[in-house]
């Protein structure tokens, strides 16, 4: 299965186009991404089935192998809440990811590595969620 990297995506418009690592951009469509998916970044590192089309390769069906976006990262509302004392316990954690990983970066005049910042946003995303929860 060729890999690549989403070049850019118009989630209004319903299309956009893959870096192939082997080739030309490859096209795709929005019945191409995985059910949930309704839009992909760009740089966003992806596997997918294509065929040659008229008007080139075209992404039969795509992978998605990077964390969700915002818009999707977004759990909808009213599901299980933690307690408060958990609660507590995740802002804890947030806290020490922060000055462990991130701080120490910051104050050599570096911003952490892209991998790093990722992750670090991801929790900040839940933890942001379960607050206004």
């Amino acid at each position: 299965m060729p890999s690549g990297r989403v070049k850019w995506y118009d989630a209004e418009k319903g299309f956009g186009f893959l870096s192939h690592e082997g080739g030309e951009d490859v096209y795709v469509r929005s019945d191409a991404l995985p059910d949930g998916v309704d839009t992909l970044r760009p740089r966003q590192r992806v596997e997918f089935d294509m065929v040659s089309g008229r008007r080139g390769p075209q992404a039969l069906r795509v992978i998605v192998h990077e964390e969700p976006t915002v818009a999707q990262d977004r759990a909808p509302r009213g599901g299980p809440r933690h307690s408060p004392d958990e609660l507590h316990g995740m802002v804890e954690d947030m806290i020490k990811v922060l000055e462990s990983t991130v701080q120490p970066e910051l104050r050599r005049g570096h911003r952490p590595d892209h991998k790093v910042s990722s992750r670090v946003a991801s929790v900040l995303r839940a933890v942001a969620r379960e607050l206004d929860a």
